[in-house]
C-alpha cells in the first residue's frame, strides 16, 4: 500500500508489500456491501413480512445480481482463508501469492465495474438498487490499492513464467489441502494421463460410450464407493475427497469425472431416504459398480420445474408399481441396472407433493438395443459433448415397479428426498468444473508453448500469457469455493448456499477457460483433431444441468434473503 503520500511504482514491484494484510481489509468492506445490497433487493421482493416469489421473479436482474455478489464476496473469502492457511504452513510461495494478487484485483474490480453472469449479461451494483454513495464504501485504501496494482500485466506474466518452471506440478499453486487428499490426487492424475486422456478424444469423436474396462478399473480404485459408509461396503471418505478424484477424472474427460455422479445421487438418496432393508440391499452393490444407476427426473415439458412431473406410478393389485410417463436427458440409460425414478403417486396433485421416489430396476442394454425390459423403450439424444455415458429420452408404458422399491417405503416424499441430494451432486458438478478448466488450461499452455509466429512462442506474446495467468487464478479460486463447500457438508452443516454458488462459479471459469484456450489456439482449436474443442464442448454443459446458472442464481437469492 503507498505510503507517505507516494505514488505506487507497479514497474517497480510485482507482489504488493503486507499482501495478506491488504487482502484481509477488504473483506469487511465487501461484507457490508453485501448487507446493502441485500436491503436493497430485500426493498423490491418483500410483500407483507415475506420475500414473494412473484416479486423476485419480476425483479430476477437485481435478485440473480445479488446471488453472484455474494458468490464472489464468499470466494474472495475463502481466498483469503487459503492464503493465511498456506501462510501458517509456511507454503504461501510467489505463484501463490501472484494467485492471490491478482484474484483480488480483478474480483474487486469486477465487484465495483460489473461481474459477468454470463457473455452477455454484466450485473451493475445499480441493477441491484445501490446508490453511487452506497458504492463508496468499496473505496477504501486497501480495495483501491489492489484494483489499481493487484492484477496488473507484469504480474500475470511472471505467473505464467512461474507455471512453466513448475510445469511437472498437479495444480498451479498449492491447493491447501492436506497430505492424504494431495496423494489421492496424485494416484488419480496418475491415472488420468495414463487411461483416459490418451482416449478420451477418440471416444468422443466416435460418440462412444466409455468402455466397461475403465469402469471396473474406477470401481477397484473405490470411486463408487468413496463416501458410502464402510459398513455398506463403501470407504466412508469425505466429500472433499469426493472433490479431489472428480476434479482429477474430469480433468481427463468430463464423461469419466461424471461416472461417479450417478453413484453419487444414488447413494445420497438411499442413505437419506431409504429404509434399513434399501441400504443394505442397495448400497454395497453400488459401492462395488455392480450396480449401475441412473437418475430419471427430468420431463420434456417441465425442465428445471421437477414439481410439474405428469409421470405416474399407480399401485397394482400385488403391491407394486406401474409407472406412465416420459422423461428426457437421462445420462447413462442404457446399460445402467436402476433407475432412480420421481414420479407422481398422490393423485389430484399438481405440486411438487404429490411425488414419490422409486429405484426402479431394468436390465442393462447395449448400443444395439439399449431397452431390453417390456414396458420401457426411448432414443438417443445426439449432444455436442459430454458424450461418454450417452443422453437418452425415457418412454414408460406400464413399466413394473416392485412394491419394495419405493424409496423409504412412504408416498409422497420424492421432492424431499431429492433435494436432499442436490448439496453433493452441486458440489461435485463444482469439481468436474474445476476439473474441466484445468484440462482447458493444460492444452492451452501446451500449444502456447509448442506454437511459433513471428519468430516466438505464443506463450511469450503478453495477451496470450494473460489468458493463462487468469484461468490459473480463476481456477484456484473456484477450487477454493468447491472445498469449502465440502468441508461445510463433511462437518454436517446446510451448505446448498455454498453448493450453488460453487458450481454457479465454477461452471462459468470452465466454459471461460475452454473458450480462452481454444483462442490460443487460432484457427486449429475449431479443428475437430485438436483436444480443445471436445473440451470447449463439454465445459458448455456445466452451465446447464444440475440446476441452470439462473436456477442457481435464484435459489442463492431466495435463501439469503
Amino acid at each position: 500500500m503507498p505510503r507517505d503520500g507516494q505514488d505506487l511504482k507497479t514497474e517497480d514491484m510485482i507482489i504488493l508489500p503486507d499482501l495478506l494484510a491488504t487482502t484481509a481489509a477488504t473483506i469487511a468492506p465487501l461484507r457490508a456491501l453485501l448487507e446493502t445490497a441485500k436491503d436493497c433487493v430485500r426493498a423490491k421482493v418483500i410483500d407483507g413480512d415475506r420475500v414473494s416469489g412473484a416479486l423476485v421473479e419480476a425483479e430476477q436482474t437485481a435478485a440473480h445480481g445479488l446471488a453472484w455478489l455474494a458468490t464472489y464476496v464468499e470466494a474472495l473469502a475463502q481466498m483469503q482463508g487459503w492464503a493465511e492457511k498456506l501462510e501458517g504452513e509456511g507454503k504461501f510461495g510467489e505463484v501463490e501469492q501472484l494467485i492471490h494478487q491478482i484474484a483480488f484485483g480483478e474480483y474487486l474490480w469486477q465487484v465495483y465495474g460489473g461481474i459477468p453472469m454470463n457473455q452477455g449479461e454484466v450485473l451493475r451494483l445499480q441493477d441491484i438498487g445501490l446508490t453511487q454513495d452506497q458504492m463508496r464504501g468499496l473505496m477504501e485504501p486497501a480495495v483501491m490499492t489492489l484494483t489499481q496494482a493487484g492484477n496488473t500485466q507484469a504480474a500475470r506474466v511472471r505467473l505464467v513464467e512461474l507455471m512453466q518452471e513448475r510445469a511437472a506440478e498437479i495444480t498451479v499453486g498449492a491447493s491447501g489441502l492436506d497430505e492424504e487428499l494431495e496423494m489421492i490426487r496424485e494416484q488419480f492424475r496418475r491415472y488420468s494421463v495414463e487411461r483416459i486422456e490418451p482416449e478420451a478424444h477418440e471416444w468422443h469423436l466416435k460418440d462412444e460410450l466409455i468402455p466397461m474396462e475403465i469402469i471396473e478399473e474406477l470401481a477397484e480404485m473405490g470411486v463408487f464407493g468413496l463416501t458410502i459408509p464402510e459398513e455398506y461396503g463403501g470407504f466412508g471418505l469425505s466429500k472433499a475427497s469426493m472433490c479431489v478424484v472428480s476434479e482429477e477424472l474430469s480433468r481427463g474427460y468430463i464423461g469419466v469425472g461424471s461416472l461417479g455422479t450417478r453413484s453419487e445421487i444414488a447413494a445420497e438418496l438411499i442413505i437419506a431416504g431409504g429404509t434399513d432393508e434399501q441400504k443394505e440391499k442397495w448400497l454395497p452393490r453400488l459401492a462395488s459398480a455392480e450396480t449401475l444407476p441412473t437418475a430419471v427426473f427430468t420431463e420434456p415439458n417441465t425442465g428445471s420445474d421437477l414439481g410439474s412431473l405428469r409421470t405416474k406410478a399407480v399401485k397394482d393389485e400385488n403391491g407394486d408399481w406401474v409407472l406412465n410417463g416420459n422423461k428426457t436427458w437421462i445420462t447413462h440409460a442404457a446399460r445402467t441396472h436402476v433407475m432412480t425414478v420421481l414420479a407422481r403417486t398422490v393423485p389430484d396433485t399438481t405440486d411438487y407433493k404429490g411425488l414419490s421416489m422409486f429405484l426402479a430396476e431394468k436390465t442393462p442394454g447395449t448400443d444395439e438395443e439399449p431397452w431390453q425390459d417390456p414396458g420401457i423403450s426411448g432414443g438417443e439424444i445426439e449432444v455436442l459433448g459430454y458424450r461418454g455415458m450417452k443422453e437418452y429420452t425415457l418412454n414408460f408404458d406400464d413399466f413394473k415397479v416392485k412394491g419394495e422399491n419405493l424409496l423409504g417405503g412412504e408416498e409422497g416424499k420424492g421432492f424431499k428426498q431429492l433435494m436432499e441430494t442436490f448439496e453433493s451432486a452441486r458440489i461435485q458438478t463444482a469439481a468436474r468444473a474445476v476439473g474441466v478448466a484445468c484440462s482447458a488450461l493444460d492444452e492451452g499452455m501446451r500449444y502456447a508453448q509448442d506454437r511459433k509466429q513471428f519468430g516466438k512462442a505464443l506463450i511469450n506474446f503478453p495477451r496470450v500469457a494473460n489468458k493463462l495467468a487468469m484461468m490459473a487464478v480463476e481456477i484456484m479460486v473456484a477450487r477454493q469455493l468447491t472445498y469449502f463447500s465440502a468441508f461445510e457438508k463433511d462437518e454436517g452443516r446446510r451448505c446448498d448456499v455454498e453448493a450453488g454458488m460453487a458450481k454457479l462459479l465454477g461452471a462459468r471459469v470452465a466454459w471461460a477457460a475452454a473458450d480462452n484456450a481454444l483462442q490460443i489456439h487460432g484457427g486449429n482449436g475449431f479443428a475437430l483433431e485438436y483436444k480443445i474443442s471436445r473440451i470447449l464442448c463439454d465445459a458448455r454443459i456445466l452451465n446447464i444441468f444440475e440446476g441452470a446458472g439462473e436456477i442457481q442464481a435464484q435459489v442463492i437469492a431466495r435463501r439469503i434473503l
